[in-house]
């Protein structure tokens, strides 16, 4: 079984005491205006906790980047990080040229669309980590409810999660559909293990980690925290049906790397409303081997 530890297992206190490494906090954002600057505040009062908060910033046109550093971020365009890999694809490359600037030696990734955004979800990744040397990655756990102009259902948010994700996970490999939250963008691990990881460059990303990790250290090595509820914005039907075929791209990619499958590419997606997506299938290299040749 997954252990699995609550966001108030420890103190803020304790943690500050327990500190042994720096604390880098990346946010992935593209038009986040509403929410970064909160989230950036919030984590400013840790104390000490944190001590880098990067917010690397898709480009946006609705102010986000200037919302994050007037809150005291480090912002950084996307694409101008590691430029020679050219225009950045997504939010998994995001994360990944994040690496280039990021001086922690324990890295917490976070959503920046958190409507909801609580001291508890940084305190309960670091804490899930933090002076625990048999922990090298954790994943975030939480309720969604789905909240409609008529109410809301709790546990009912998170639809790609329950009907994509989870159910492939069971097949393959099994022990990874006990995380609650495989899909999670709230992260936390050691930066030497994400150095010698892939990351798929758009939404694959945290599928895509969650099984590499698993190849790379074993599931008695991987945690999830119990981050309470955490809520965001529903996304429409098309893109819904975009994220899952990202999603299950990345599954098959490492299903074909492990010689499990016999599949090339997927064909093109077309959603609903007859718009077409094509998958292109880019993972970015284990950081390691770039910074060794740079």
């Amino acid at each position: 079984m997954i252990r699995t530890f609550r966001h108030d297992d420890r103190t803020l206190d304790e943690l500050l005491a327990a500190k042994d490494g720096e604390v880098t906090a990346v946010l992935p954002a593209l038009n986040e205006a509403i929410t970064i600057g909160g989230i950036v505040s919030a984590l400013k009062q840790l104390g000490g906790l944190v001590d880098q908060i990067l917010v690397i910033d898709g480009s946006s046109t609705d102010g986000t980047a200037d919302r994050a550093r007037e809150a005291g971020a480090e912002v950084y365009d996307e694409s101008e990080l590691m430029p020679e890999f050219g225009p950045a694809r997504g939010k998994g490359d995001a994360m990944w040229r994040a690496l280039s600037v990021a001086r922690g030696e324990y890295i917490i990734y976070l959503d920046a669309d958190t409507l909801d955004f609580n001291l508890r979800f940084p305190i309960g990744l670091i804490g899930a980590i933090l002076g625990r040397p048999d922990v090298q990655f954790v994943k975030g756990a939480f309720a969604r409810p789905f909240v409609t102009p008529e109410g809301e259902r709790p546990n009912e948010g998170g639809r790609v999660t329950e009907l994509c994700a989870r159910p492939l996970l069971a097949a393959f490999p099994p022990p990874l559909a006990q995380f609650v939250q495989p899909l999670a963008g709230e992260i936390a691990a050691r930066r030497d293990l994400l150095e010698r990881i892939p990351f798929p460059a758009d939404f694959g990303v945290e599928i895509g980690m969650l099984i590499d990790v698993y190849h790379e250290v074993g599931i008695d090595a991987m945690v999830q925290v119990d981050l309470g509820e955490r809520r965001n914005q529903h996304q429409p039907l098309f893109e819904l049906g975009r994220m899952a075929y990202k999603v299950q791209g990345a599954v098959l990619r490492r299903l074909r790397d492990a010689g499990v499958l016999q599949i090339e590419e997927l064909p093109p997606y077309t959603g609903p409303d007859g718009r077409v997506l094509e998958l292109t299938p880019v993972e970015r290299p284990p950081f390691q081997t770039v910074r060794s040749t740079a």
